[in-house]
């Protein structure tokens, strides 16, 4: 057994990086500033986007494209129940309804077909999840989209670097990005939108500082401008330096960690080809795409009497490895339960998946002896 601990994420952070916050500390501007407006111009070079804006959180994102688009009661927004609820709790706040699509058994992705037999009148907005790293279907979900006339927004929290079709996800579209500290790159908290909607984005700028007329940052002026004044009520979610400072020096080895993901993850799938007990997801087929390898999610089949996912997982922990749960079912959490009445069967696919998934270690500074370990403990307990 592991003598110290291997947690299922940690964040590559390296004395440069850390370096670079140090001297915006000196430099005697910490907010945004510089930083944040080369982290934004480093991130479209690096997507292709036309547009970006950095925010505190991608739930900051969410929330300032809500208003952005005038989400509101009588509205519903489509979105898959097997994600984090930052964009279902988003929806609830500004009164509009969440429609839970279920997701497909192996890549636990939305279909675009799926997506369109959840289209209502009263769909203002769809919001599908590039899972752990993988793609789906983005042409297919455009084209539903603009069949009906519904704004699409991609919520590519896992999905920095990962390309479809031979493009980088965000290079065209909108698309809302996550730097928490388990993304592929992070910035502490951080969140980013990215889109080819000039107007879309002026107004997210706009949004994210209090709803002023210019930037937090202006670049013509350096500053704020004297005469700025509030077009509209808007919220506080600018990005600072001291995190947009950590964010360049991610970018430029993203590609680096990113390959290191993947030779983790084609590890584990070439050890756990063996062991039924162990299913790792499936990858979509029917497009070309590049992982991105965000979580090595597998889902927990042996259904034992006495070893259920939960107990496998602290028997893990117990082992000395770390691990995840990403995610369990929004539509059956307490508010969503008790307020829409969903009961098990509404999303099968979906609570397949939800009961049986774990997230193994997986991040840039592991190494194969690490996955040997993980690989040995799952062994260890199986067989007892």
């Amino acid at each position: 057994m592991r003598s110290t601990f291997l947690p299922f994420s940690k964040p590559s952070i390296t004395e440069k990086e850390v370096a670079g916050v140090a001297d915006v500390l000196r430099s005697g501007w910490i907010t945004t500033g510089p930083k944040a407006a080369a982290f934004e111009e480093a991130f479209k070079k690096y997507t292709g986007a036309a547009e970006a804006v950095a925010m505190t959180s991608e739930t900051g994102v969410m929330i300032t494209l809500a208003r952005a688009l005038n989400l509101g009661p009588g509205d519903e927004v489509i979105t898959p129940s097997m994600t984090w609820v930052s964009m279902v709790n988003v929806t609830e706040l500004f009164g509009a309804k969440p429609v839970f699509v279920d997701c497909d058994r192996e890549t636990l992705m939305l279909s675009p077909e799926a997506v369109e037999r959840a289209i209502t009148p009263r769909t203002k907005l769809i919001v599908p999840v590039h899972f752990a790293g993988a793609v789906f279907d983005v042409d297919g979900m455009r084209k539903v989209a603009a069949r009906h006339g519904i704004p699409l927004v991609e919520d590519a929290a896992h999905a920095l670097g990962a390309e479809y079709r031979g493009r980088r996800i965000g290079s065209s579209g909108t698309a809302l990005f996550s730097f928490h500290p388990i993304k592929n790159i992070t910035t502490g908290e951080g969140g980013m939108f990215a889109s080819s909607d000039k107007a879309l984005a002026d107004r997210l700028r706009s949004l994210k500082f209090h709803g002023l007329g210019v930037d937090a940052y202006d670049r013509q002026t350096h500053g704020r401008a004297p005469q700025a004044e509030v077009v509209e009520p808007g919220y506080k979610f600018n990005m600072p330096d001291m995190q947009a400072v950590l964010g360049l020096g991610q970018l430029e080895r993203l590609d680096e960690m990113n390959a290191h993901r993947a030779a983790i993850a084609a590890y584990y799938r070439e050890k756990f080809a063996s062991m039924d007990e162990i299913r790792p997801l499936g990858l979509p087929s029917g497009y070309p795409f590049k992982h991105a390898w965000h979580l090595f999610a597998v889902r927990f089949t042996a259904e034992k009497p006495g070893l259920t996912r939960d107990d496998f997982m602290k028997e893990l922990k117990a082992r000395n490895i770390g691990t995840g749960l990403h995610f369990r079912c929004a539509h059956l959490q307490k508010f969503y339960r008790d307020k829409y009445g969903f009961t098990r069967g509404a999303l099968p696919n979906t609570e397949w998946n939800s009961d049986r998934l774990v997230s193994l270690p997986l991040f840039p500074d592991m190494t194969e002896a690490d996955a040997d370990d993980v690989i040995a403990a799952i062994k260890d307990i199986l067989a007892k």
